[in-house]
């Protein structure tokens, strides 16, 4: 089972870096680099590229709305060949606030959009024919009576590194995570609990599995939650409050929180709409308490290590193939020694 993690924006991307480099050391595998509306990912990715040897270089995640299609491939194709072969491109539809409000374009058919950008990117990677794509959202070249009507079909000028780069999709509506199941390397759930994640997301995968090619290796699975292992730690569960609170309760306008919709869907209704209420009406240190000590507990990996390998297995059972985990801790050392842990940990049980 390997172990990725969120590069962090709190450090800057050259202190992240550094840490990075001694999770490395530790036993990391993958670290997802995030973009939403901070600096780019990929500038990130490209350093992270010279500074690490092994780890997986994961964007986490591009939004599909801020690049072309093929600009996403191209990126990817150079990140890939930078790295020597370990770059994953990690795609998602983030939500209309930072898409319209940030972007300024619209935010439209995320699950057409995804399926066509990976087909695109799936093209030009093979590198075996000149791009041509008759899609519903995108055309290329540009039809004719459309732009100066110059276009023409080109193939990337570079041979790629790979021909066909891990693609991770995050999603958590049912079309978007059957589209995954069907089509993509890997998936990266949100706020994944082992225990709601069948009735949430289960229907869905399976019809999505149904349709997917079988020379394709079976969809990689990405989940965990905060990692702290050892006795009496069981506090540090309350350092992921605010990033729940934040999401579920601030993440999008009230009618379009991806986040609370599938907090909701784990049985938590009524604090998912108690922790809204409070996080937009600007107090929140309450949204943070309201969130459900149950659910911290069965969303992370802190605690004595026989509770945090009960975990792991039931995270195994419940068909997650690979950790996306955040390591708890004051410290570079601190969480540099919870990576370590958890790499024995799962050496020794799974």
């Amino acid at each position: 089972m390997q172990i990725s993690t969120l590069m962090s924006y709190a450090q800057g991307y050259v202190g992240a870096t550094k840490e990075i480099m001694e999770m490395e050391k530790a036993g990391l595998d993958v670290v997802w680099v995030p973009e939403a509306y901070s600096f780019d990912a990929p500038s990130a990715m490209g350093y992270l590229a010279a500074k690490t040897e092994r780890v997986t270089i994961a964007s986490g995640i591009l939004p599909i709305y801020s690049r072309t299609p093929t600009l996403l491939a191209m990126t990817a194709a150079g990140i890939d060949a930078l790295s020597e072969g370990r770059c994953m491109l990690g795609l998602g539809a983030s939500g209309p606030q930072v898409i319209e409000g940030f972007h300024g374009v619209p935010y439209d058919a995320p699950a057409t959009r995804i399926r066509e950008i990976i087909e695109i990117c799936r093209k030009v990677w093979r590198r075996d024919e000149k791009l041509v794509h008759d899609g519903r959202k995108y055309q290329i070249p540009l039809p004719e009576g459309e732009g100066t009507g110059l276009g023409k079909p080109l193939k990337i000028i570079n041979h790629p590194y790979r021909d066909e780069i891990p693609i991770a999709l995050a999603t958590l509506g049912d079309k978007s995570v059957e589209l995954t199941a069907e089509l993509a390397d890997a998936w990266l759930p949100a706020f994944y609990m082992a225990e709601g994640a069948d009735a949430v997301w289960g229907d869905a995968l399976r019809r999505g599995n149904a349709k997917r090619d079988p020379g394709r290796p079976p969809l990689d699975i990405y989940a965990g939650g905060s990692v702290a292992i050892g006795d009496g730690l069981e506090g540090y569960r309350d350092m992921a409050r605010p990033g729940i609170a934040l999401y579920v309760g601030g993440m999008g306008a009230r009618e379009k929180n991806f986040y609370n919709q599938v907090f909701r869907k784990y049985g938590y209704e009524t604090e998912a709409e108690t922790i809204q209420d409070l996080y937009l009406a600007g107090r929140k240190s309450e949204a943070e308490a309201a969130i459900p000590e149950s659910y911290l507990e069965a969303t992370s990996l802190v605690g004595p290590e026989g509770f945090v390998a009960e975990r792991l297995q039931v995270l195994k059972e419940q068909g997650v193939t690979s950790l996306n985990v955040s390591f708890l801790g004051t410290t570079t050392p601190e969480r540099v020694a919870n990576c370590d842990k958890l790499k024995n940990l799962i050496a020794r049980h799974l």
